[in-house]
């Protein structure tokens, strides 16, 4: 019985290396800035290899509708291991959210939030429902989830139909979240570096940031560039989104926000601080997230950031 459990558990994690691959490495074909970053990091000797870097979380976002949403998405990362930890909500943004800590430390953790549909207008209920009332069962529970290749798949494609201008550029009006949703589906949102562990010059966000705007990348300034904790031992900072070329219905065009790339600083808690460096673990830094730093960081899509 333990060996078949013990078999069961390395199936899982491995599943989850495929998938947890294919995400990464699709959004990294999206987001031209992890290349430029990273490729930095190596040639200035911060990281001897991309595969170096300590990813800390990432993110998806979904729309809190029947068969969709974080009930359904979740059940994918529960699968392999994950648990379910704190509740955030952001009101004026209208979502709730949840944070996921891994089967083990070297997998980054998952922040997975879903747009409360139902605090929308009538109008853009109507156009959010267009399209995903077509999503009659929830199709997680059609999935096999020991399937990697499956779950990657069904992670980068539409759950609904591509939607038009029109109806993208009129839930843009009222809830930038919901157009980034309607287009992107499960795409990751981000993925996110750790900065603590890094040698020192760089191992801080102030140091850090200073290096990325080096390179010339653009910086989310929502609340200012750094957000910090009210016990200041988590601080983040994240770039902002580029932009895509969107394809819509009939054959219509335009630039909309892609994903982001952030950086999070997670500082020793006080029960350790003596611990000699060499020591220090992930168990032994602030963990989870921070509703206020996460209510900007959302921003990184937002127009208020990309057109800038």
């Amino acid at each position: 019985m333990t060996q078949h459990k013990e078999k069961g558990k390395k199936d899982e994690i491995k599943t989850l290396d495929q998938v947890l691959g294919g995400l990464m490495r699709r959004y990294i074909q999206r987001v031209p800035d992890v290349e430029k970053i990273t490729g930095a990091m190596v040639e200035k000797g911060i990281i001897p290899e991309k595969t170096a870097i300590e990813n800390d979380h990432i993110a998806f976002r979904t729309m809190g509708v029947p068969n969709l949403g974080i009930a359904s998405l979740e059940k994918i990362f529960l699968h392999y291991g994950y648990e379910k930890r704190d509740y955030y909500h952001f009101e004026a943004k209208k979502l709730d959210a949840y944070w996921y800590s891994p089967p083990e430390d070297k997998y980054p953790r998952i922040f997975a939030s879903e747009l409360r549909v139902a605090d929308l207008s009538e109008k853009a209920q109507k156009i959010i429902r267009k399209y995903t009332d077509t999503v009659n069962v929830d199709p997680v529970d059609q999935l096999n989830l020991d399937d990697g290749a499956a779950v990657d798949h069904f992670l980068h494609t539409g759950r609904w139909m591509i939607p038009t201008l029109a109806d993208y550029e009129s839930l843009l009006e009222e809830s930038e979240y919901a157009a980034w949703v309607i287009y992107n589906h499960y795409y990751l949102n981000h993925f996110t570096i750790s900065v603590h562990n890094l040698p020192k010059g760089y191992n801080t966000l102030e140091q850090f940031n200073s290096f990325l705007e080096a390179l010339g990348i653009k910086l989310n300034s929502a609340g200012g560039k750094i957000k910090e904790s009210k016990d200041g031992k988590l601080r983040q900072s994240s770039t902002v989104a580029g932009k895509l070329m969107a394809s819509f219905q009939n054959g219509r065009k335009r630039e909309i926000a892609g994903s982001y790339v952030e950086f999070a600083e997670r500082k020793i808690l006080d029960t350790f601080q003596d611990l000699p460096a060499s020591e220090i673990r992930r168990i032994h830094r602030r963990d989870g997230f921070e509703a206020g730093n996460a209510d900007r960081i959302f921003e990184s899509t937002y127009r208020a950031q990309t057109d800038g």
